[in-house]
This record gives C-alpha cells, sequence and structure tokens, in this order.
C-alpha cells in the first residue's frame, strides 16, 4: 500500500484539520474525488428536476432517490469483500469506468430527446450500482493514504469535499438545465468519472508482499459480517446511523417538490435550496475540530439531530424563498455533523484488514435508510402532503435519537487498532499445511484464588476478540484437581486461518492481554500449545501405520 511521504506531516503529534492535504497522494486523491462529487451532484440535480418534468408524481420522484440508494443496499457488502481481497485499484478503475458510460448513455439519451421516466429511473440504477461497488474502496483508501494519526483529518475532509460538492454541483446543475439541458449535466458527470481514472493510474499503489493470500470471497463475507456483530463500537455506529437517515433522507427526496409545487420556483431555485445546504456544511466542518474539544461524539450527533430536524420541520412550514435558503444553510451544518462524527466513528473502530467490509455494511446501513425512508416519505407526501411527511418525518427523528443515545460512540481518545505483531509464530516441527484444520488452540495460565472472580471478567473481552478474529469457539476452563489453574481454547477452521489470527491482533487486543497476564502467577508465561486436525499434506508414513484407534 502506498505510504505517506512527509514525516514531518505524517510524524506530527498534533496535525492540524488541513495537513492531510500536504501529502501528495492524499491531496490528488481528494481534488478527483472533489471533482467526482460535483459531478454527481449536478447528475443527482439534473435527474431529480427532469423527473419533475416527466412524470408529476411524489413517488416517481421519491423513486430518483430509491433508484440510486437501491444497489448500494443490494451490492454494497459483496463491493466491502471485494474492496479487502483483490487489487483495490485496479477495481476501483473498473467501477469509474462503468460509471462514465452510464453517464454517456443519459447524455445521448437527453441530447437526443428519447429520455423518458423509466430510462432515467434505470440508469440511475446503474450508476447506483457503479457507486455501490465504488465507495467502500474509496472509503477505505482514505485510511490507507493518511497515517493513522492523521485520520479523523482525513475523514473530516472527505466528508468536506461531499459537503463542498453539494454546495457548487447543485448550482452548477441549475445553470447547466436552465441555459442548456440536462444532457451538458450528464456530460460533465461523465467527465469527472474520467477524471478518477486518470488519477488512480497516477496512483502507485505499493504491494503488501508478506501479505497472507486473501479469503475466498465467501468466507470474506462471513468475516466482514462476525466481526461487525462481535465488535460493540462499530455496532453502535450502524445503529446511530439507521436511526438517523431512516428520517432524515424526507428532506433530499422530497425538497424538488418544495421547489416546484411549494415555492413555486424552477431548477435554479431547487438547484439554490441544494447549494445553501453545501454551504452550510462547509460552515460546520471549519467549526467542528474546536467543537470537538468540548463535547463528544454522542452530544454532537444528538444535537446535531435535533438541530436537523427543527431545519427539516421549517421546511415544511416556511414558504419564503430567502428565509429556506437561511434554513437550508443551518440543515448543512447538522447535516455534516451527524454524518461526519458517524463516518470518523466508523473509520476509527474498525482494523485495516476487515476495513472495506465494515465500511460497507455502513454504506449499505445508509442506503438501506435512504432508500426505505424516500419510499416512505414519497408515499405518505402522495397521502398527506409534503409538509405533513416532513413534519412526521422530523418528530420521527427527534425520537429515534433519544431512543438511541445509549449506544455510544465511543470516547475522544482514538483506540490503537494498527496490528501489533506481538504474537510470535507457533512453534512447530514441521509447518502444516495451510489448509489443514481445525485447529485447536490451548493457553495454561496459572491465577491466585482471590482473583479468580476478576480474571474470569477479565477473560470475557479477549473472548470476543478471539470469536471477531475467526475463532468458531472459545472457552476458559479451571482444572477441579488444582484451583486456579485455568486453560482458555479457542478453535479456528484451518491453519492459514489461525495465521491470520496472528495477523489481526491489534494493539487494543495486546493491551487487554496484557492486563490478563499480569493475573498469572506462574514462574514461566502462560503455555500456548496448538493442535491441528486433519492428515498432513505427507502422510505416506502415516498411511502406512494405519489411521485406526
Amino acid at each position: 500500500m502506498s505510504k505517506p511521504v512527509d514525516d514531518s506531516v505524517s510524524n506530527a503529534p498534533h496535525p492540524g484539520a488541513w495537513a492531510p492535504l500536504r501529502l501528495p497522494m492524499f491531496r490528488v486523491f481528494w481534488l478527483a474525488s472533489l471533482g467526482s462529487n460535483i459531478g454527481s451532484w449536478i447528475n443527482w440535480t439534473a435527474s431529480g428536476w427532469v423527473m419533475t418534468d416527466l412524470s408529476p408524481s411524489p413517488v416517481m420522484v421519491s423513486l430518483v432517490q430509491a433508484a440510486a440508494s437501491l444497489p448500494i443496499v443490494m451490492f454494497a457488502l459483496a463491493a466491502g469483500a471485494f474492496t479487502d481481497i483483490i487489487d483495490r485499484r485496479r477495481y476501483l478503475i473498473v467501477t469509474q469506468i462503468w460509471m462514465a458510460l452510464a453517464s454517456a448513455a443519459l447524455a445521448f439519451l437527453a441530447a437526443t430527446g428519447q429520455l423518458d421516466a423509466w430510462s432515467l429511473l434505470i440508469l440511475t440504477f446503474a450508476l447506483g450500482s457503479g457507486a455501490a461497488m465504488a465507495m467502500p474502496a474509496l472509503s477505505a483508501s482514505t485510511a490507507e493514504l493518511a497515517p493513522g494519526n492523521m485520520l479523523p483529518q482525513a475523514v473530516a475532509l472527505g466528508a468536506l469535499s461531499m459537503n463542498l460538492s453539494r454546495a457548487v454541483g447543485p448550482a452548477i446543475g441549475g445553470l447547466l438545465l436552465a441555459q442548456l439541458g440536462a444532457w451538458a449535466a450528464y456530460s460533465l458527470n461523465m467527465i469527472s468519472f474520467i477524471g478518477m481514472v486518470v488519477m488512480l493510474c497516477y496512483w502507485k499503489r505499493e504491494r503488501d508482499e508478506q501479505a497472507l493470500p486473501p479469503e475466498r470471497f465467501f468466507q470474506a463475507l462471513r468475516a466482514g459480517l462476525r466481526y461487525a456483530r462481535m465488535a460493540s463500537l462499530f455496532r453502535a455506529v450502524l445503529i446511530r446511523a439507521t436511526a438517523f437517515i431512516l428520517f432524515a433522507t424526507s428532506a433530499w427526496a422530497l425538497l424538488p417538490l418544495i421547489a416546484r409545487s411549494e415555492l413555486g420556483g424552477g431548477p435554479g431555485t431547487y438547484g439554490l435550496l441544494l447549494a445553501f445546504v453545501g454551504i452550510g456544511a462547509v460552515a460546520a466542518a471549519v467549526f467542528m475540530p474546536r467543537m470537538r474539544m468540548y463535547i463528544t461524539r454522542d452530544h454532537q450527533v444528538l444535537i446535531a439531530t435535533i438541530v436537523y430536524a427543527l431545519t427539516t420541520a421549517g421546511l415544511a412550514t416556511i414558504r419564503s424563498e430567502a428565509m429556506l435558503y437561511g434554513v437550508m444553510v443551518i440543515c448543512g451544518a447538522a447535516w455534516l455533523s451527524v454524518l461526519s462524527s458517524l463516518q470518523v466513528a466508523a473509520q476509527i473502530s474498525v482494523p485495516a484488514w476487515v476495513r472495506g467490509r465494515a465500511l460497507s455494511l455502513y454504506i449499505m446501513i445508509f442506503s438501506a435508510g435512504m432508500t426505505l425512508g424516500s419510499l416512505l416519505w414519497g408515499w405518505v407526501a402522495a397521502q398527506a402532503g409534503t409538509p405533513a411527511a416532513l413534519l412526521l418525518s422530523a418528530a420521527g427523528a427527534v425520537l429515534a435519537a433519544l431512543a438511541v443515545r445509549g449506544f455510544s460512540l465511543g470516547a475522544r481518545e482514538t483506540p490503537d487498532l494498527t496490528p501489533s505483531y506481538h504474537w510470535t509464530h507457533p512453534s512447530v516441527m514441521e509447518e502444516p499445511d495451510k489448509d489443514r484444520g481445525p485447529v485447536l488452540v490451548t493457553i495454561e495460565y496459572e491465577v491466585a484464588l482471590s482473583q479468580r472472580g476478576a480474571f474470569l471478567d477479565a477473560m470475557q473481552p479477549l473472548g470476543i476478540i478471539r470469536r471477531r478474529d475467526g475463532a468458531f469457539a472459545w472457552g476458559i476452563f479451571e482444572d477441579v484437581a488444582m484451583p486456579g489453574r485455568y486453560v482458555e481454547i479457542f478453535q479456528v477452521d484451518s491453519w492459514l486461518d489461525h495465521l491470520r489470527q496472528h495477523a489481526r491482533v491489534t494493539r487494543e487486543d495486546q493491551r487487554i492481554q496484557e492486563a490478563i497476564h499480569r493475573f498469572h502467577i506462574g514462574s514461566a508465561p502462560p503455555r500456548v500449545s496448538h493442535f491441528v486436525g486433519g492428515v498432513p499434506a505427507s502422510s505416506s508414513a502415516y498411511n502406512s501405520m494405519g489411521a485406526g484407534p
């Protein structure tokens, strides 16, 4: 993988908000992503408005958002597995070429007058599919291009890129729609994907020559889901994200109808509303680092969600175009505050080996909420009117935020999830075949009788770590003949899976293990033994002796 080259920046103990941009490859990546994000916002602005021309139905308008989000629900998990097991750069190049072709098709149909409601939805789905396959890899690349001490700043700059594009893209999209037509907007989006391809060709990503063989596809999927289930901090991120987006998406799904039906405006009005959202987001990005010094992520998400709900209610009730522009500035600031906090929490709560799969799950959950929310609030608007749908969603957002506030996003300190490599390679007479298994590992401890309760309590987090990193069974047992003598056991499917456990142990895990080892009172360190099932690869001697009991 690529490494930052400016040691004075990468080793800074307290890097500033803009420090990652001093890393050349991160800067190129960020600028290309900004251009691509602007193109995407131009595309979404154009498609949302074009659908109001093709069909006035609130359901059809909301289906544009659903068509962009549904592929992420369908394909994000697979994309996360691909991100972690194949060459990330080449994979990203393929996704960008796919989206460039879909944008070219939209531009051609719009220019020739052949674009109808269903072809718009189908090609929007195609673009969403490309985005679904690319998102986990793009998100995981952020941590690869910036060192660990800059990860929160790099993630925040990624969110800033999205929201800068939100400020610029819709305004450009509205202008292109009004002056040239939808074909020009779609063409510019196509060019933005070509720019991403050029950047990715420039990225000279280094290979890790010491890496173990990649997991098989379905094995990688299971490992990612297992990690998400066992990692409490990441699980909290998913719960908080679901509670927010299911209700927050109403504003984006119904905003074209507010601009057209409630305000009586044109594409310029719609573009300006989105542009002011971006302005608010950029303003929030400037002040957020200072805010984090005084409030936790949990409180920031809760407060920003309530503010966002109030702006949604304002969108439902205010009919002054000038006032709504001010409301949308606040809306954008609250939106960025929530999303940036959740994205930083998602990135720092998972180690590199599973980052693509974990982030794909976060993206999938987020997009599922957007898809279901778009359909739900489009249906409610069709039945009760757009203002009523917005008011109901605002109330739901506040209630959901209060209901899930107990799921913590973690402390201000970033957990150290870099590999510790403190497990030595198992002592073996002959290296087992990598596919041989299952493997049983035992660790023997001697604990003072007065410390048995505290020892067993300390072992529970370690059991979660063993299962999270690949064990299908774990347990801790006391010798009834020698009270205080404990044997910890865990099993994995194969010798290769156990070697993967060695590579997956983080410094945070090491801290937990060292705390447990302090309970050990034996003269030597805890004894570790490895037992492997199955027949050795060189089994001629075994076969000559027979395999019976």
